[in-house]
Order: structure tokens, then sequence, then C-alpha cells
């Protein structure tokens, strides 16, 4: 997951969670809202936290060459 899909996640999440007074037989909207809203908000930071970790680039490692190339 992206973090514009998270964003989206959060966005529609709020919308269902603030904005929406609709009334469904066995479907609570607002539940429905924060759990989207708590999913966008896991997928954002599991996103920031693996993009951190490549912004760090390659450890720095040794090649040592057994044989000449041809």
């Amino acid at each position: 997951m992206g973090i514009g899909t998270s964003i989206f996640l959060i966005a529609v999440g709020a919308i269902l969670y603030f904005a929406v007074n609709a009334d469904v037989s066995g479907l609570e909207i607002s539940t429905v809202g924060l759990i989207l809203m708590l999913c966008g908000a896991l997928g954002l930071v599991i996103s920031l936290f693996f993009l951190g970790s490549l912004r760090r680039g390659p450890a720095e490692r040794t090649v040592v060459r057994d044989r000449e190339p041809y």
C-alpha cells in the first residue's frame, strides 16, 4: 500500500465517520469509517518507514574477487 492509497483510505474513512448519517441494517457506517481511517494510518506509517529505510542507502561492503575476469 502506497502513501497515496493510505491518504485515500484516511479521507474516505473520515467522510464516512464524520459526514454520513445514513442507517444501514446490520452495518454501522461510523465503525467502517473508523476502521478505514485506522488502516490508512497504519499503511501510511509502514510506507513512510520503508521509504525512510530505502533513503539511507546500501551499507558499505568490500568486494573481493577470487580470480581475474576473462
